[in-house]
């Protein structure tokens, strides 16, 4: 398989983030040099032409044209525009400004700053980059990135990167940097940069790079870098030493300047982007967290033993408790695990064991995921009481991994996506040993994981699907587990060895076999599904299809907490390398496919305490109050143009919260604001604020809320719903014509003008278009008496680029591909604008193609749904398969237990307790014109209309009792808002194509409309 990588907003957003400070850097495509080849031995005749290698032509990055002043104001303008705290001044750590982007871990860092490197390129034609990170496994993995994004980049930009890892053996790689025009970049380890780059270092690979070599034609390789000015990137830099690293690549590489990746960034720069822990969860950029943490209990001195592993419930059957207990057999005492019912002795249970004398369940909670005994004790799932030690805990984690795990691989294989589990354990031995000839053998944890797995797997195989079962049956429990650990001379595997001076672990032949085979572990045909490692995995590495964690050891260091379950956090991909995120999965199912459990070695709360603490220490600065002075001077966007809050408008925005009681006395946001922001029925901004409502409201949400840190995190001990079939209302007459008048499949054609295209984005552009205006600043100084320069005067200049500018620009093609539309489309929209429009072009070309191309794509957008027709597709009708698509287990406490649904428990959408959705849910089953109706699924294996801009899943199908309303059959949509200002531009296009299949094109009697409850449902079929 190979990763396949699409474009993604937020990732562009970083990108324009960095590019955009250099607006009014004029492009030059080559910078050339003439490049210090060294000494060369004179030929009296040449007669063949000079090799590549001796071509004294070399290329460097042009310097940046712009000052101080304006790198600063551009700066502040991307902070306004982001709402990032405003840098007081220019920090030039290294060259002309030091940038930072803050990116949450598993959020694709390493994809962004590769992306930027081409743009760069393609706006300024700088090309020569440095990558300096902090350990030979991120090392190596932005190697990897870097390999298997090469065909990708080549589709967007029509060009390779060129990329070496440097190595003082291999000098000719820097001529070829040097030398090469298009986009070249090295990169470095900060270990082998401090040997090799230290200045009268002692150390071989430093008199390399330092000396004369005769090897590279008597010149010093530092030099040959320096020459090129290249831009710095560092990833991690927080890992990368202080000042005196700062200079040494100062002095060393001479950076034009230089930006910095990380999520968790120790010094600060200037901070241009941010995308932190809260923004990529809420965002759905990142797996959701499951904990699941173990507790020991001790009650009134008993040594009885009893573990609650789970409460179960079945719509067919009252709750049971899965409880782990001692039996007594012939050949000793054993502990089992067994299914009890509510009355049940565990005395008899256990075959009359005097521990449990008079002990029995009178009381199942799934709510609370609780039993209660009739001694009074009441034990909760995931806790442990009586004679139990470390060993019976690590058991029992190992245990409930492999159980987490055939639970979620089930579901996941189904859609073709490979599950791993990955172990850190507290040193090797425990895993792997070696007998005195020096075979291999398991150790505790390795043989305690191959009894567990089997009796697991044997328990549950007659329960899985077929495929899924051929698949399980046809991998060894040797097989399935493997350990990735340093390897030491006799090529044993060995506790990885902490280096002297450094935080960084000798695992280097690990990350090699890891990081090498990332395809191969997402891959069917490799039988390894679980992952011993001792620290190779805890940086550096992470795998998309990780989906639980388990901690074999006790840590109370909260940093290594977050590190470990930084390895799960990338959204998973499937067979094919696709990445299951929100576009593929819908938010509604983004988070059950994509969700990380942790199975911990302490309690729930505990866990969650320490990964929480670390997370809020993490966060990006943000406000906490909901002030005046916060509101203040915010820029926000309204439409195409910028605004900038007044202080009126900002006590405005203040009281608009107070009187709807948003915020408390202490102006800290209330859960009332977000749960009607969550349901959408968010009171109404005053007139004059009305048109900055998306702004204003960004705003609010930047104010952070301690209590979205638990919707991050839930427990996974809670009660799940495992199963729930379609019952007796799905047979019913009603549903079944219903079913049979929606469960064709339909493909869409789109015929449109092209002449009625270029009109109306002629109109648009003519109406909106507004491109910025380049300036920039010069400073004049003066000598004083003493040393320094007093500045005498300042000009501020228009830049009129194109006049500086030495690039042609292809404005009709770089156009036409941005929008797909043919040149001679494009050249007929750019011809009826009016002069002073398409003057703009001058003041800043790659503004005016960015916003000329977005809105013919918007009009695009416009044009194809106003035209779009539908016609039953060649593809078999949906089955009643898919309500069963997915067996993932959801909680019992946000069920919905319903009577008129085809299904028992119905699962709503929304974090607010009563959601627009649940309320929804709960008058559609109270109703009395209702007959049946169901939740239909969704996502790719769900039901859904295929339209331009994506497939579009309606929410609801409802049959109603005749005579009782005016249309039988209805599809509904359930919007927290009816306004269609407040949807999204994509959500109303899709919306508008479900109505044209429905409402226009069809003719089976079913009617289709967005809604915000059932009374507004039954008000807008009147009319239909």
């Amino acid at each position: 398989m190979k990763f396949n990588f699409k474009i993604q907003p937020f990732q562009t957003e970083a990108v324009d983030s960095i590019v955009r400070v250099f607006n009014g850097q004029p492009k030059q495509d080559r910078v050339t040099y003439r490049r210090d080849v060294g000494a060369v031995e004179k030929v009296p005749l040449q007669i063949f032409a000079a090799a590549e290698a001796d071509d004294e032509t070399g290329y460097r990055n042009e310097a940046v044209k712009l000052d101080d002043a304006q790198l600063l104001k551009n700066i502040r303008q991307i902070q306004a525009e982001r709402n990032i705290k405003l840098s007081p001044s220019l920090v030039k750590e290294l060259g002309a400004v030091s940038l930072d982007v803050e990116m949450e871990t598993g959020t694709g860092k390493t994809y962004v700053y590769i992306k930027t490197m081409f743009e760069m390129h393609a706006h300024y034609g700088w090309s020569k980059f440095i990558v300096v990170v902090p350990s030979v496994a991120i090392r190596e993995g932005v190697k990897k990135s870097f390999e298997i994004t090469q065909e990708h980049f080549m589709e967007l930009y029509g060009k390779k990167a060129r990329f070496f890892v440097y190595n003082s053996a291999n000098l000719h790689q820097l001529d070829e940097f040097s030398q090469n025009s298009g986009i070249n970049v090295m990169i470095i380890n900060i270990q082998a940069f401090a040997s090799s780059l230290k200045e009268d270092g002692r150390s071989k690979e430093a008199r390399i790079i330092y000396s004369q070599r005769d090897e590279f034609a008597s010149r010093r390789p530092i030099d040959v870098i320096k020459a090129n000015r290249p831009i710095i990137i560092l990833d991690e830099p927080q890992k990368m030493g202080g000042a005196a690293t700062q200079n040494a690549l100062k002095n060393n590489f001479n950076p034009l300047f230089s930006l910095n990746y990380s999520a968790t960034h120790k010094t600060s720069h200037n901070l241009v982007y941010v995308l932190d822990a809260l923004d990529a969860f809420q965002k759905r950029l990142v797996k959701k967290i499951q904990v699941k943490g173990f507790d020991i209990k001790n009650l009134r001195g008993t040594d009885k033993y009893l573990y609650l592993a789970e409460i179960v419930v079945d719509s067919r059957k009252p709750p049971r408790a899965r409880l782990e207990f001692e039996v007594k057999h012939s050949g000793g005492i054993k502990r089992e695990t067994h299914l009890l019912n509510t009355g049940d002795s565990i005395f008899v249970a256990s075959q009359k064991l005097e521990q449990y004398q008079d002990l029995s369940i009178i009381e199942i909670d799934p709510v609370h995921s609780a039993i209660t005994f009739s001694n009074g004790d009441i034990l909760t799932v995931g806790e442990a009481l009586g004679n139990v030690n470390e060993n019976d805990i690590r058991r029992i984690q190992i245990r409930e991994t492999i159980i987490s795990h055939f639970e979620k691989e089930e579901a996941l294989f189904q859609s073709g996506i490979k599950c791993l589990s990955l172990f850190f354990i507290d040193e090797v031995a425990k895993y792997r040993q070696y007998g005195e000839d020096g075979a291999e053998l398991l150790g505790e944890y390795g043989q305690v994981f191959e009894q567990e797995y089997t009796a697991a797997l044997n328990e549950r195989l007659t329960l899985f699907d077929p495929p899924y079962q051929t698949y399980l049956r046809d991998i060894a429990v040797a097989d399935t587990h493997r350990g990735y650990f340093s390897i030491d001379k006799q090529g044993h595997v060995v506790d990885s060895a902490l280096k002297r001076g450094s935080e960084f672990y000798d695992d280097i032949s690990a990350y090699d076999l890891i990081l090498k085979n990332k395809e191969r572990l997402l891959s069917f045909d490799e039988p390894t599904r679980f992952i011993f490692s001792h620290s190779a995995l805890r940086e550096g590495w992470d795998n998309p299809n990780v989906f639980q964690i388990c901690t074999l050891k006790h840590s109370d260091n909260a940093a290594a907490k977050r590190q470990e379950v930084g390895r799960g956090l990338r959204l998973c991909v499937n067979r094919t390398g696709d990445r299951q995120d929100l576009d593929v999965c819908g938010e509604t199912l983004v988070h059950d496919v994509n969700k990380l459990t942790v199975i911990a070695s302490e309690s729930y709360a505990g866990f969650v305490a320490d990964l929480q603490s670390k997370i809020r220490e993490d966060l990006y600065e943000r406000p906490t109050k909901a002030s005046i002075e916060y509101f203040t001077g915010k820029t926000i966007n309204a439409g195409e143009q910028t605004v900038e809050l007044n202080e009126r408008q900002a006590r405005m925005i203040y009281q608009y919260l107070t009187r709807n009681n948003y915020i408390d006395v202490d102006d800290n946001i209330l859960p009332a604001y977000r749960e009607a922001k969550e349901s959408g029925t968010l009171a109404k901004l005053p007139d004059e604020l009305a048109p900055l409502e998306n702004g204003i409201h960004t705003l609010v949400q930047g104010i952070f809320d301690p209590a979205v840190l638990n919707e991050m995190v839930e427990d996974g001990h809670d009660t799940k719903v495992k199963d729930n079939p379609l019952n007796a209302n799905f047979h019913k007459k009603e549903f079944q014509d219903l079913w049979k008048a929606i469960n064709h499949r339909y493909a869409y054609i789109v015929e449109f003008d092209s002449a009625e295209l270029i009109e109306k984005s002629a109109a648009a552009l003519n109406a909106n278009l507004f491109v910025t205006e380049l300036k920039y600043v010069t400073t004049i100084g003066e000598q004083n008496a003493g040393v320094d320069i007093d500045v005498t005067a300042t000009r501020t200049s228009k830049l009129k680029h194109a006049q500086v500018s030495s690039v042609r620009y292809d404005l009709i093609g770089k156009i036409a591909e941005e929008t797909t539309l043919t040149r001679r489309s494009v050249a007929a929209v750019l011809k009826s604008l009016v002069p002073n429009k398409f003057y703009m072009f001058s003041q800043n070309p790659e503004e005016f193609i960015q916003k000329v191309a977005e809105e013919i794509n918007k009009q695009k957008a416009a044009v194809v749904v106003e035209h779009i027709s539908y016609q039953p597709s060649a593809e078999q009708p949906y089955t009643q398969d898919i309500f069963n698509m997915s067996k993932s287990s959801q909680e019992y406490a946000k069920a919905f237990s319903a009577k008129r649904a085809i299904q028992d428990y119905v699962f709503t959408d929304g974090a607010a307790e009563k959601s627009t959705e649940r309320k929804f849910a709960e008058e559609l089953d109270t109703a009395a014109e209702v007959v049946v109706y169901a939740k239909l699924p969704r996502g790719p294996k769900g039901f859904y209309i295929p339209t331009p801009v994506g497939n579009y899943s309606p929410d609801w199908a409802i049959a109603f009792k005749k005579g009782t309303v005016k249309h039988i059959f209805f599809i509904a949509e359930t919007k927290g808002t009816m306004d269609s200002l407040n949807l999204r531009p994509i959500e109303q296009e899709k919306i508008s194509c479900a109505k044209k299949l429905f409402n226009e094109i069809s003719t089976a009697g079913v009617k289709y409309h967005d809604v915000d409850s059932y009374q507004s449902l039954l008000n807008v079929m009147q009319t239909l």
